[in-house]
């Protein structure tokens, strides 16, 4: 296996790198750079820069309007849109529920959303915990029931995040309440306008709207908006985790948020301090080693494989390492980070960390705990 990238791919690289720099709007880059939030605005801007340029539908096939990258071009550019300061794309349409359409929709339901999320003019979000069912997703209870050519829904989904700017959501429903309980669930796509949705927020810790439940409320879903066969919804939804579970590794971001570990080390003079520098050191190599892993996963894509439960390597240690820098980040300021916001005591790079870091706690809870994924690689890698 050559994990070396051709020269095609260097050059792509290169591609890659020159449009981020002439075309990110410096605002953006400021904000990620530094680690300050961005506005929904700021999220579909940069992704029409990206859509105008033929780039809206990143890591997509050809036949889907995409521009038919291999994983590793895919790689390529994220890491470099990382490096340049480019926010991390939306993931909920882009690469969650497209990739589901591309696989199991119907015609008529690919040629109505998949553009639409490629131009930003619709954006999803996530129906799949709820109060009861979160890493054990199988017990959810939000109920579907059949009535002609619709479907009415009932239940409640939580931490839904950014659900409060969502047009859809994807929801896992059960369509059977007899069946075990990873039959009888369905896979519904929900207007969020629909009479009976209301989304009320949850502040987090960290005093932020991310996160949202949303309550069903004889809801009424038509039945083409279901993707596949009745009751095969957990089938749609393992599909839609493995991906999930590969993205969030975010190497690139994690290549970025070192560097800037190390600039914050620098400035408070912690990198001659030997123990700060060795645990600097092993998040370091740790990344490294998941970067090697992640380029395994590729090269399998790659050969037509689906991501595999080397996703949940990618998923424990992905979370791992970026709750690691930002708690190093934290470590080097001292008490400057335990404001939440911009204070005029301290270093301007010391706003937001103490934020951050509360926030990738989540890291290791969504898209499968941690705990669940060791669970996985025990059963499916080492056969225990």
């Amino acid at each position: 296996m050559d994990l070396n990238f051709s020269p095609e791919e260097t050059a792509f690289r290169e591609q890659v790198r020159r449009f981020v720099s002439e075309n990110l709007p410096a605002g953006i880059r400021h904000k990620v750079l530094n680690g300050i939030h961005l506005e929904r605005e700021e999220h579909v801007q940069w992704q029409r820069i990206l859509h105008a340029r033929g780039w809206g539908g990143v890591g997509w096939p050809r036949e889907f309007g995409g521009p038919g990258w291999s994983p590793t071009e895919l790689y390529i550019f994220e890491e470099e849109s990382a490096r340049g300061g480019a926010p991390r794309l939306i993931s909920f349409g882009l690469k969650m529920i497209a990739p589901v359409l591309m696989a199991f929709g119907t015609p008529a339901q690919q040629q109505r959303f998949l553009p639409k999320i490629m131009a930003a003019d619709e954006w999803w979000c996530q129906g799949y915990s709820e109060p009861g069912a979160g890493s054990d997703l199988a017990s959810l209870k939000t109920r579907a029931m059949r009535e002609g050519d619709c479907y009415i829904v009932n239940g409640q989904k939580t931490w839904t995040t950014l659900g409060q700017y969502a047009d859809w959501i994807f929801c896992l429903v059960r369509t059977d309440p007899e069946a075990k309980k990873q039959s009888g669930i369905s896979f519904l796509l929900i207007d969020m306008k629909s009479p009976g949705v209301t989304v009320r927020p949850i502040i987090t810790l960290d005093g932020a709207h991310e996160v949202n439940e949303v309550w069903l409320e004889d809801v009424r879903v038509p039945v083409e908006n279901r993707i596949g066969e009745e009751n095969k919804g957990w089938t749609y939804a393992k599909f839609l985790l493995g991906h999930e579970r590969t993205n969030i590794a975010g190497i690139g971001i994690a290549k970025r948020e070192l560097a800037r570990l190390k600039r914050i080390a620098e400035d408070e003079g912690r990198l001659d301090e030997p123990l700060f520098a060795a645990r600097l050191a092993q998040v370091e190599i740790d990344l490294m080693a998941l970067e090697i892993t992640n380029l395994r996963v590729l090269s399998a894509e790659g050969a037509k494989k689906a991501p595999g439960p080397e996703a949940s390597i990618l998923k424990i240690k992905g979370s791992e390492i970026q709750q690691a820098i930002a708690e190093l980040m934290m470590q080097a300021v001292g008490a400057y980070a335990l404001p939440y916001r911009q204070t005029d005591v301290g270093p301007d790079y010391a706003a937001n960390l103490g934020a951050g870091y509360c926030n990738l706690r989540k890291l290791s809870i969504f898209g499968g705990s941690n705990e669940i994924q060791k669970n996985i690689i025990s059963q499916m890698i080492m056969g225990l």
